[in-house]
Parts: C-alpha cells; sequence; structure tokens
C-alpha cells in the first residue's frame, strides 16, 4: 500500500511548527532527491527530519535532534501503517520550548500520523484482461453491463466493436457470455491497476 499523491500537514507543539510531507518513491534516489526539494523549500528550518520504507530499504534521519527521537518514530508510524515506497520528511521551525526526548518523539509521531489521516492510499492490483469482439448490436446490448462490471481499457470501433477490459471477479464472465448469446471473451494477459484503499 503506499500514497496515491503527495500530502501534507502541519500542527503546532509547545510554539514550534512541524510540517510532515509524505510522498510515494520508488527508489532510494527519488526520496533522496524529493528530500533535497523539501529541504530548499524549508532553507530557514531547524531541521528536515526524514524515514523511508522502500521494498528492503530501511532509512531514518534524526537531521541534528537528539539521536532516536525523530527519524525512528517517523519509521516507527510508517511501519505500523503497513506502508510501503513510501517517504516522510517532517520540517520544524523551533518556538524556543524545548521538548525533551519524549516530547520529540511524540511530536514526530503525531506529525506523521496526523499528515496519514489527510492521505489516500491506493495498492496494485493485478487482474486478468479480455478481448472480446461484437457486431454493433451485440456491443448496444452489453455495452451498459460492461460499463458497470468491469474495467474498460480500450474501446475499438472498426468493422465491429472491441472492448479490452480487466475483471475483478471471473463469474461475471458467465454473465457476459449470456448477454452475447455464447461468445466467450478471450484472455490477453494481466493488467495492473491502481486501486483506492
Amino acid at each position: 500500500m503506499y500514497l496515491k499523491q503527495e500530502t501534507s500537514n502541519t500542527i503546532i507543539i509547545e510554539k514550534s511548527r512541524f510540517i510532515c510531507y509524505i510522498q510515494h518513491v520508488t527508489s532510494e534516489e527519488e526520496y533522496k532527491q524529493y528530500l533535497n526539494m523539501i529541504r530548499k523549500k524549508h532553507r530557514d528550518a531547524t531541521h528536515v527530519c526524514s524515514a523511508l520504507i522502500c521494498g528492503n530499504i530501511r532509512r531514518s534521519s534524526d537531521d541534528g535532534e537528539p539521536s532516536g527521537t525523530a527519524g525512528a518514530p517517523i519509521l516507527n508510524v510508517l511501519d505500523k501503517n503497513n506502508l510501503d515506497q513510501t517517504c516522510a520528511l517532517v520540517v520544524r521551525y523551533f518556538g524556543g520550548i524545548k521538548l525533551g526526548a519524549g516530547g520529540l518523539i511524540r511530536a514526530y509521531s503525531s506529525a506523521v500520523s496526523e499528515c496519514l489521516k489527510q492521505a489516500t492510499f491506493v495498492e496494485d492490483q493485478i487482474l486478468p484482461k479480455y478481448e472480446l469482439k461484437l457486431s454493433y448490436e451485440m456491443a448496444s446490448r452489453i455495452d451498459y453491463y460492461l460499463s458497470n462490471n468491469t474495467i474498460i481499457i480500450d474501446k475499438i470501433y472498426d468493422t465491429e466493436t472491441t472492448y479490452i477490459f480487466a475483471l475483478d471477479d471471473e463469474n461475471k464472465l458467465e454473465t457476459i457470455k449470456e448477454f452475447t448469446k455464447g461468445i466467450t471473451p478471450l484472455k490477453i494477459g494481466e493488467e495492473c491497476l491502481q486501486k483506492e484503499v
């Protein structure tokens, strides 16, 4: 499971401002580029602490905060939410009141947790892909059913109508055969689609 798009959120704790950014990344290189971009955007920030989960790669940085009070708590929140291909960066603008180790751990954890509440998540779904060639008359009879019960990838109009679609439930093939008086869709591979969760 990973984020559909970049999400950010700000919380204030004891006059310190914590701005969390969470982003989908597919490599450590992408994470470093994103981190550099956020650092440039917040040049005057006290700290930019971060964590990355990408496959087997786990990284975290306290960026000058006491050891174990920022990067590890950020990473822990990502882990607890079963995220992959995700990085979280928390920008801190110091407000003049020291939080202590426990306070910092709670602040960085809260910044990420609150940001995740704003996020939309997706996961990859591998589905079988089919092709169905029909006369225009037959296509007009089944078009509504296919539009509402399959994931149409393409519809081609030539001497006949060709539907390319993915199915999340292969039992629907029987209904398609009934509509088409016995024409069986041809399985042509698999399709990787994102599904919101």
